[in-house]
Order: C-alpha cells, then sequence, then structure tokens
C-alpha cells in the first residue's frame, strides 16, 4: 500500500454527514469526547500476549491512536494506522516521521487495500453511520489474511443523542457478524476503562 495512493480516496459519500470535514473540524477544535488519553485496557491486555511481534496489524479510524503508541513500545514491526482527518493524519506523520515499524495512511476505510493478521477496533465502529455497519463488516472480512482477528471492543448501550457514538447490543452485533466471523470471544467486557465500566463488550472474532 502507498500513501499516494490511498491519500486521494478520502471520499465522504460513504460517511455521508460523518465524512472528512466533520471528523477534520472535531480535531481541529480538540472536540474529541471518546479519547481516552490512554491505550484501553482490554486492547493491552490482549496485546501483550501477542507473540509474534512482526504480524500485520491494522488500526482503522486510529484517531490520537494510543493503541499504536504501545505496539510500538511492545516492539511490533508492521503497524498500519489509517484516518480520514488530515490534520490528525499530519500530526501523526510528523510524531512518527523516523519510525519504519508504523505505516500512516489518509484514506477512507471503505477503499482501503492490503491484508492484515490482526484488525484492532477501538471506537471506529461507533463512529461510523449505522447504515455502514454490514459495509463495515465485509470489509473488515476483506482485509483479513486467512484466519485472521478482529479484536477490540464495541459499546453495549444505546445513547440519548444521536451519534456519534452511536451505540447497539451484544444480540444485533452477533447477527451482524456471524455470517463472516467465527466468535472466538464475544462478551461483557470485564477490564473496561473506569468510565465505560458495565458499557464495551469485548470481541475476538476470526475471518471464516
Amino acid at each position: 500500500m502507498e500513501d499516494n495512493k490511498t491519500d486521494k480516496c478520502c471520499t465522504e459519500s460513504k460517511q455521508l454527514n460523518l465524512g472528512q470535514s466533520y471528523w477534520n473540524k472535531q480535531y481541529e477544535s480538540n472536540t474529541t469526547g471518546w479519547d481516552l488519553g490512554e491505550v484501553s485496557p482490554p486492547l493491552k491486555a490482549y496485546i501483550d500476549q501477542i507473540q509474534n511481534k512482526n504480524c500485520r496489524i491494522l488500526i482503522p479510524g486510529c484517531g490520537n491512536t494510543y493503541e499504536a503508541d504501545y505496539l510500538l513500545q511492545q516492539d511490533f514491526t508492521n503497524i498500519t494506522i489509517i484516518d480520514i482527518a488530515p490534520i490528525l493524519v499530519e500530526n501523526l506523520k510528523n510524531k512518527y516521521a523516523d519510525n519504519p515499524n508504523i505505516h500512516i495512511i489518509l484514506g477512507d476505510f471503505f477503499t482501503l487495500h492490503g491484508q492484515f493478521d490482526l484488525i484492532i477496533e477501538q471506537t471506529f465502529f461507533c463512529a461510523l453511520n449505522p447504515s455502514l455497519r454490514e459495509s463495515y463488516v465485509k470489509k473488515m472480512n476483506e482485509l483479513l489474511a486467512p484466519n485472521g482477528k478482529l479484536m477490540g471492543v464495541l459499546f453495549d448501550r444505546t445513547f440519548e443523542i444521536d451519534g456519534p457514538p452511536f451505540g447497539g447490543n451484544q444480540e444485533e452485533y452477533k447477527k451482524l457478524f456471524e455470517a463472516n466471523f467465527d466468535f472466538i470471544h464475544f462478551m461483557p467486557c470485564y477490564n473496561s476503562y473506569h468510565k465505560r465500566a458495565n458499557t464495551e463488550l469485548f470481541i475476538l472474532l476470526q475471518k471464516k
């Protein structure tokens, strides 16, 4: 994958009103209330037990990508992050300019090409318009290598105000994923960040 190919693919049509302009404004005005300021504890716990430091890892809708920071600290060598917001991505490219172990893409996840062993889900699913959820599942399946895994957390709650974030529940998520993935873990998260306690599901899904 080359930056110059993907950078041209930042389409707003897929994102409806939640496209590049919307997310760029959020980072420009620093109104990113979903930002934990640290790696999500359940993701950290899973990363800690990965033995292959060269596995191909993707973080879509990466945001400030504390997960990528942690992966690099743990000597992982093949990390790809993608986000649609130019201001954010420019900052990340400056931050990681001298690090060959991370590949940073400005682009639309739905136009991304490649093969990954692990995709990390951290507040990307909930940021998308719910009309894109079926497309999300199919694209995740497409991007994963044989036996590849999708790991992360999903909100197990509804929100009083229209999102993002957009919520949901375990039953509807299972119906959404079951045709494309086998469920290794799909359960309430016991080690969520304290402000999200009792509102998350931990998922570990394997490509069918």
